[in-house]
């Protein structure tokens, strides 16, 4: 597995864990390329977020939150955040270190 595709793995795992723990209460649709259960506003931030990692133009890509040329839009880019804050505290207390070490390296 190369490292774009580590790090998509990645972001839809955080968006998956935000999702659930999040958005319990709202219907789920089932996507067949993420292969997991998001409310609407997941499933569009995970296709948006793929989409910005394939595309990306560095290599190798650095952190998102280190990149000189950010290239996610301002909506986006607050969401992401959010997520990527909430689901590595919730991974990490769970005894998930290797997210972790993804987010630090």
């Amino acid at each position: 597995m190369n490292k774009k595709d580590k790090d998509i793995k990645v972001v839809l795992e955080f968006i998956k864990v935000f999702c659930r723990e999040n958005h319990n209460n709202i219907e789920k649709q089932f996507d067949q390329d993420l292969q997991a259960q998001l409310c609407s506003e997941c499933q569009d931030l995970a296709l948006y977020a793929v989409k910005r990692r394939q595309v990306c133009p560095k290599d190798p890509k650095p952190a998102c939150k280190n990149c000189d040329t950010p290239c996610y839009a301002p909506k986006y880019k607050e969401k992401i955040r959010q997520v990527m804050k909430f689901s590595g505290i919730f991974l990490m207390k769970r005894g998930r270190l290797d997210y972790l070490y993804h987010y630090l390296f």
